[in-house]
C-alpha cells in the first residue's frame, strides 16, 4: 500500500478553525458497514444509534498546556511542545528554533524561567527545568493549549475548556481525543438513561500524532509511540458486552488503539505501557465492533485505520461525500459514526489498494 492511495482533496476552508457553541451540535455522518449507506445526521442522533447494552469505551486523557514560548541567550525565538514528563525536572520535547539547540544550551522562557539542553534523543530533546517549581507547575502558569499545526489562530482562553473532553481526568497529552469532544453531559445523561455502558482507557496522544507519513510504502514507516492503559474493569467490561450480544463502541481511534494494542495476544488483557500500533487495511480487529471517530487528514495513519476498520472504497467515498457536504474537518470539525459488515470482519483484501 502507498502513501498516495490515501490522498483525498479538501478544500482549506472545511478545516475547523474553532469548535461549535455547543459540543453536540456538530454532524455526524453515518457509514452502515451492512448496506454501505451514508446518512447525514447531527451527533445527538447517535442515542438512536446506539443500543441499549452497547459499550461505549472513551479515552480519559486530559491535554496539558505543552506549549512554551521563549528565546535563546542570543536572543532567538524559541518554541517548546513538552511531549512527556519525566522524572524530576526532565521532560522531553520537541523545540522550535532557527537553529537546533546545542547541547548545555539554556532557553529563556516566559515568566522568567529557564531550562537546560541536556541532550537530543531523534527529534526530540530532554530539557531539565532549573527552578524549584515542577514542569506541572510551571505548564500550568505559563503553558498554552497545544492546538494543532492545521488550526492558524493562536490558542485562546475558550480553548483550555473546549479543546478538552468533558471526561478528561489523567494529564499527560499534548493533543485532545477529538471524537470525544461532541460528547456533553446532557447527551451522555440520554445515554447512560437508555442503558448504553460506559468505561475508560488511557492513551496519551503524542505530538507524533499530527507527523506526517515521509516514505511512500507505508511498510516503510515506523508510528510514534505512546503510553496507554487498560485496566482490568475495562476488560471485564468488554467480556460482559461481548457475552450479552451488546456492541462494543470505540470512541476515537486512541481508543482503539489502546484497546487493540492490549489484545495484541488475541485476548483483551490488562496492559500498561507503550504502543506504536499501526492498522492499516488487511489488519484483524480482535476487539472493536463500531467505531466514534472525527475526520482524519489525508494520507494520514489514522485515515488508514478508518479504511482497515469499514473498507478502503467505502471510507474513501465517505470521504469524498463529506467534502461535497461540506463538513467540517478535523480537531473541531465533525465527526463519523462507523459500522463494519461482516466481511470487512473477516477479510479486507479486496478493498487493498494495488
Amino acid at each position: 500500500m502507498l502513501k498516495s492511495d490515501f490522498y483525498y482533496h479538501l478544500p482549506e476552508r472545511l478545516i475547523a478553525q474553532n469548535p461549535l457553541p455547543v459540543r453536540s451540535a456538530s454532524r455526524l455522518l453515518c457509514l452502515d458497514g451492512v448496506t454501505d449507506a451514508l446518512e447525514d445526521c447531527t451527533f445527538v442522533d447517535l442515542l438512536g444509534r446506539v443500543n441499549t447494552g452497547d459499550l461505549l469505551v472513551f479515552n480519559d486523557t486530559k491535554v496539558i498546556p505543552a506549549r512554551l514560548f521563549g528565546h535563546k541567550l542570543t536572543g532567538a525565538k524559541v518554541e517548546v511542545l513538552v511531549e512527556r514528563l519525566l522524572d524530576g525536572n526532565q521532560v522531553v520535547a520537541l523545540v522550535r528554533a532557527s537553529n537546533a539547540p546545542k547541547q548545555g544550551s539554556s532557553i529563556l522562557l516566559e515568566g522568567g524561567y529557564a531550562c537546560k539542553v541536556l541532550r537530543r534523543e531523534g527529534e526530540f530533546f530532554i530539557l531539565s527545568f532549573e527552578c524549584e517549581q515542577t514542569p506541572e507547575e510551571i505548564l500550568q502558569e505559563i503553558g498554552h493549549i497545544p492546538l494543532p499545526p492545521y488550526i492558524t489562530r493562536p490558542d485562546k482562553i475558550d480553548d483550555q475548556q473546549r479543546y478538552q473532553t468533558v471526561y478528561a481526568r489523567r494529564a499527560g497529552a499534548v493533543a485532545a481525543p477529538t471524537a470525544g469532544l461532541h460528547f456533553d453531559t446532557d447527551l451522555i445523561a440520554k445515554l447512560t438513561k437508555k442503558g448504553v455502558a460506559m468505561t475508560y482507557v488511557t492513551l496519551h496522544v503524542g505530538s507524533g500524532t499530527f507527523q506526517p507519513v515521509r516514505v511512500e510504502n507505508l511498510k516503510d514507516h515506523v508510528i510514534h509511540s505512546e503510553y496507554f492503559e487498560v485496566n482490568e474493569a475495562v476488560v471485564l467490561k468488554v467480556a460482559e458486552t461481548k457475552a450479552q450480544g451488546g456492541r462494543v463502541i470505540a470512541v476515537g481511534t486512541t481508543s482503539v488503539r489502546a484497546l487493540e494494542s492490549a489484545s495484541k495476544s488475541g485476548k483483551l488483557k490488562a496492559y500498561k505501557g507503550e504502543t506504536n500500533l499501526f492498522i492499516m487495511p488487511g489488519y484483524r480487529f480482535k476487539c472493536i465492533d463500531a467505531l466514534v471517530t472525527n475526520f482524519h487528514l489525508p494520507e494520514s495513519t489514522l485515515l488508514t485505520l478508518v479504511c482497515a476498520f469499514t473498507g478502503y472504497e467505502r471510507s474513501m467515498a465517505a470521504y469524498r461525500h463529506a467534502v461535497d457536504q461540506e463538513y467540517r474537518f478535523f480537531s473541531y470539525g465533525d465527526a463519523m459514526f462507523l459500522s463494519r459488515d461482516a466481511e470487512v470482519r473477516i477479510s479486507t483484501k479486496r478493498s487493498i489498494p494495488d
